[in-house]
């Protein structure tokens, strides 16, 4: 059918028909039309959306991102068919029934996934069914690779190439800002790329853009790393491992992280900058993603076999995942803490000793450390200031201000203390509700927004000391963090709930 174009300023690949017009196409909404510009000989398949009102008969509207392809104007004439469903849904329908795909099926599905030919309902799909009916070695394997190949990589003529990666679930887990510039000090090259927080209330491409901008190509990663030693950059501005970030983009309203997607979704960004040493940080606790040491250590038998089918060497850390690590939640107050330890601070310890065991994993691996003196050889790093040098030096090269001092990045001006209702020692501190009263709060697009904690688990507090304080950008966003804080449980006291909250707030 030949249809009269309108260009609607709509940043998706679909395209809209008067319902008649589908209707004499034999299209529905959310089926696909395959559009030709016979001017340029280009064809571009399209997912429906329908009017019986917005557009005439005879007309289609071509949305933004679907016109980058088909490169048409308004009043064009174009060629508009019914397309085929892409061979992927059949491999997707196959998982859906428990059954176990090939690396064919595989990348089929994955390149479609990258060349934005599933829908949003089609990827979740796959999602979902990848989460119920789990992936085994062989499909993560087939996973990673795909996630790899449908992309851009890195190669470096130098090596050994080191990275490291926390599987998350832990709030506050700010490590990276200073793991990677310990590695870097050291004369090794790291180039790290990161995610975005997924159902935390901030991930590492969040905390670094406090202090200089994460959006950059592969060839500009692989300049940083090589002039500096490395780099903290966004993965889904790199195209590196594309895949990843439109399934991540999926799972986020279910705050799912499927075990076979999260490993190929860590190991495919590893493989793709050229890793050849990758640390893995796995939390261990009954509020982190993995409950106990033993499902820890089969997740690192999984991702150390994972990476010897890709031939890199892995090594895994079970760390404690009861506690935060350090005492601040959200951006602004993560990066000024992590900051502070790089200017020299001797707290807080367990944000210290974390970061120089993992980094301390990578220079012994390395060789850069003798066995067994990695820790030291981390903190002597910071101590000297070396480390805190080298980040200033990837600061600097990513645009930011390389004379940042931690005093500089202040959290926000909304602010609700919650005090001991009686005397006696924290006992417990719920990771999930922490990170809910954070995100709440504004974490982590708000970076001002964020929890600040004055007391961590063993800590013996009067009454009416400060427990932790609730920061906020915006004084809405304050009052309903509190209000949510009526129904958690983020601290407990001898068995005393401190969620609880006066009816009347107030705040300047």
């Amino acid at each position: 059918m030949k249809l009269t174009v309108k260009l609607v300023d709509i940043g998706t690949r679909e395209v809209m028909l008067n319902i008649v017009d589908a209707r004499n196409i034999g299209v529905l909404t959310s089926d696909r039309v395959q559009i030709l510009n016979e001017t340029r000989g280009v064809s571009v398949a399209a997912f429906v959306d329908t009017t019986a009102t917005l557009l005439p008969q005879g007309s289609i509207g071509i949305y933004r991102i679907t016109n980058e392809r088909l490169g048409v104007n308004d009043g064009d004439i174009v060629e508009v068919r019914k397309a085929e469903r892409p061979a992927s849904l059949q491999y997707i329908k196959k998982k859906m029934d428990g059954e176990k795909l090939s690396n064919e099926e595989t990348y089929a599905i994955i390149k479609d996934v990258v060349s934005d030919d599933l829908s949003p309902a089609e990827l979740t799909a796959y999602i979902t069914a990848s989460y119920i009916h789990a992936l085994d070695m062989d499909e993560v394997e087939h996973l990673t690779r795909a996630m790899v190949d449908t992309g851009e990589q890195i190669k470096f003529h130098t090596h050994p190439i080191v990275d490291k990666h926390s599987i998350g679930g832990v709030p506050g887990n700010k490590i990276s800002l200073i793991v990677v510039p310990i590695i870097a000090a050291s004369g090794l090259k790291i180039p790290k790329t990161s995610s975005r927080a997924i159902t935390g209330a901030g991930g590492t491409a969040d905390l670094m853009e406090v202090l200089a901008p994460v959006e950059f190509s592969a060839t500009e990663v692989q300049q940083m790393t090589m002039k500096v030693g490395g780099a903290i950059v966004w993965g889904g501005a790199t195209n590196i491992a594309p895949a990843d970030d439109k399934i991540i983009i999926q799972e986020y309203p279910f705050r799912i992280d499927a075990r076979g997607q999260m490993l190929a979704s860590v190991m495919a960004k590893k493989f793709a900058v050229g890793a050849d040493l990758v640390v893995i940080d796995i939390p261990v606790g009954a509020h982190a993603k993995v409950a106990t040491v033993q499902e820890g250590r089969k997740l690192a038998r999984e991702f150390i076999e994972l990476g010897d089918r890709l031939n890199m060497r892995v090594e895994c850390a079970l760390t404690y995942g009861d506690s935060p690590v350090g005492r601040a939640i959200g951006a602004n107050l993560e990066v000024r803490e992590a900051l502070r330890v790089l200017e020299g601070a001797e707290v807080p310890g367990s944000l210290i000793q974390k970061s120089v065991s993992i980094a301390g994993m990578a220079l012994e691996m390395s060789g850069k450390a003798p066995r067994d003196m990695g820790n030291k050889a981390a903190l002597q790093l910071i101590r000297n200031g070396e480390a805190l040098k080298k980040f200033r030096q990837i600061i600097e090269i990513q645009g930011g201000d390389p004379n940042v001092k931690s005093d500089d990045i202040v959290p926000g001006e909304y602010e609700f203390v919650v005090k001991a209702p009686a005397t006696g020692y924290v006992i417990e501190l719920n990771n999930r509700s922490l990170i809910s009263l954070a995100r709440t709060a504004g974490a982590p697009h708000d970076r001002g927004a964020g929890l600040l904690l004055h007391a961590k688990k063993g800590s013996r507090v009067q009454a009416g000391e400060p427990i932790f304080t609730i920061y906020a950008d915006r004084s809405w966003r304050l009052q309903k963090a509190i209000e949510e804080g009526r129904s958690l449980m983020p601290v407990v006291v001898e068995g005393m709930l401190l969620d609880r909250v006066p009816h009347e707030s107030k705040w300047e």
